[in-house]
C-alpha cells in the first residue's frame, strides 16, 4: 500500500514575509483605518459588566445606607421598620414602570409563588440589617452580613446550580471572606460583659440579614419572565408595606421626625437602597451570585470611610488591614474576570 505524503502545514495567519517586512528596520508600518481605535475590536465579557454594575451601583451606594440608619436613629430614634417602610413605599413607583410596559405587577401567574418567596427574602434581610445598624457599629453589622451573604450565595450556587468557580474566584472569595474576619473577630473578642448579650443579638441579626440576601439573590436569576427586574421591585415594595406597618405599631413605637436630618437621611436612605437593590439583582444575572457578593464587599470599605470621617467613630488597625485585604480580593477577582472577547465583524 503506497503511503501517502504528510500534508503540509496549514499557512500561518500572518505570512513570514509579512513579519519580516513589518519588523523591518525603516519599513513603514502599515497604516490603521481611518477611525479605527484598538479598544473598539473588544467587549468586556457579560460576567465583567456584572462585576462593575456590582461595584459601582450595587456596593458604592449601600455603603452610605448603615452610616445614615445609625444617624438617623441617633437624632430623633426613629426605629428601623419605619426607615424601612419608607424604602418600601418608594418602590411602589416602580408599578408606573409595569403600566407603561403593560406588563402585570405581580408577573406571570407560574412564576408568581417564586416572586413572592424573593420579595420576602429580601424583606427579611433588609429588616434584620436596619435593625443590627442600630444595635452595633455600623461597619461590623455591615461586615458581618456582607460576610454571611458571601459563604452563602457560594453554597447555594454550588448546591443549586452546580455552577464551579475557578481557583482565583475561590481564592479572591476566601481573601474577601478572610479581610471581613480580620476586621469583626477582635471587636467580637473584645465585646463589653454589659452589653454582650445585645451585641450578639445585633450580630445574629446581621448574619441572618446576609444569608436572606444570599438567598434573594439565587432566586432572583431562577425569575425567567420579562421585566422581572421591575416587577421584583414592585413585589418587595407591596410585601413590605403590607407588612412592616402593622409590625411597626407592634413590634416599636414610631416617630413622627421633626428635625431635618432624620427626614433626609431617611429619603437617601431609601434612595441609595433601592439603586444597590437594583444594580445587585442586575449583576446576578451577568455573574456568578458568589461573585457578585464579593465584591459587594466594597459597601464595607465605604461604611466604615463615612464612619470614621463623619460619625467619628474610632477604626482601628484590624479594620484598615481587613479593608485593604478586602480591596485586594476584589481586585482579583476582577481581573480573573477581565476576560475581552473580539468583536463580531461586520459582514
Amino acid at each position: 500500500m503506497a503511503v501517502l505524503p504528510p500534508s503540509p502545514p496549514p499557512t500561518p495567519s500572518w505570512p513570514l514575509a509579512a513579519l519580516l517586512r513589518s519588523s523591518r528596520p525603516g519599513s513603514p508600518a502599515p497604516a490603521a483605518p481611518a477611525g479605527w481605535a484598538p479598544w473598539r475590536r473588544y467587549r468586556l465579557s457579560e460576567s465583567m459588566k456584572g462585576l462593575l454594575v456590582a461595584l459601582l451601583g450595587g456596593g458604592l451606594p449601600a455603603g452610605f445606607v448603615a452610616p445614615f440608619t445609625r444617624m438617623a436613629h441617633e437624632a430623633s430614634s426613629i426605629p428601623s421598620l419605619e426607615i424601612l417602610l419608607v424604602r418600601c413605599t418608594l418602590h411602589l413607583a416602580f408599578a408606573w414602570r409595569l403600566r407603561c410596559r403593560q406588563a402585570p405587577l405581580l408577573g406571570p401567574a407560574q412564576g408568581r409563588r417564586r416572586l413572592l418567596l424573593h420579595a420576602t427574602a429580601n424583606l427579611v434581610s433588609v429588616a434584620c440589617a436596619y435593625s443590627s445598624f442600630v444595635v452595633v457599629p455600623s461597619a461590623n453589622a455591615a461586615t458581618v452580613r456582607k460576610g454571611s451573604s458571601t459563604v452563602g450565595s457560594a453554597l447555594l450556587a454550588l448546591c443549586v446550580e452546580s455552577r464551579p468557580l475557578s481557583g482565583y474566584d475561590w481564592f479572591g472569595l476566601l481573601g474577601s471572606t478572610l479581610g471581613l474576619l480580620i476586621m469583626v473577630v477582635p471587636d467580637l473578642l473584645s465585646l463589653d460583659a454589659s452589653t454582650r448579650l445585645t451585641d450578639a443579638f445585633g450580630y445574629a441579626l446581621a448574619c441572618l440579614g446576609g444569608v436572606a440576601l444570599a438567598l434573594g439573590l439565587v432566586i432572583f436569576r431562577a425569575l425567567d419572565f420579562p421585566a422581572k427586574l421591575p416587577t421584583a421591585a414592585f413585589a418587595f415594595g407591596a410585601l413590605g408595606a403590607l407588612v412592616c406597618a402593622p409590625a411597626m405599631f407592634l413590634l416599636q413605637e414610631p416617630v413622627l421626625p421633626a428635625d431635618p436630618l432624620t427626614w433626609t437621611c431617611t429619603l437617601a436612605i431609601g434612595v441609595l437602597a433601592t439603586v444597590s437593590f437594583l444594580c445587585a439583582s442586575h449583576a446576578a444575572t451577568l455573574a456568578h451570585p458568589a461573585l457578585v457578593c464579593a465584591v459587594l464587599h466594597s459597601e464595607v470599605v465605604v461604611t466604615l470611610a463615612v464612619q470614621y470621617y463623619v460619625l467619628r467613630e474610632a477604626v482601628t488597625p484590624f479594620d484598615v488591614m481587613g479593608a485593604g485585604v478586602i480591596l485586594g480580593s476584589i481586585a482579583i477577582i476582577a481581573a480573573q474576570n477581565v476576560s475581552c472577547h473580539p468583536r463580531e465583524e461586520d459582514g
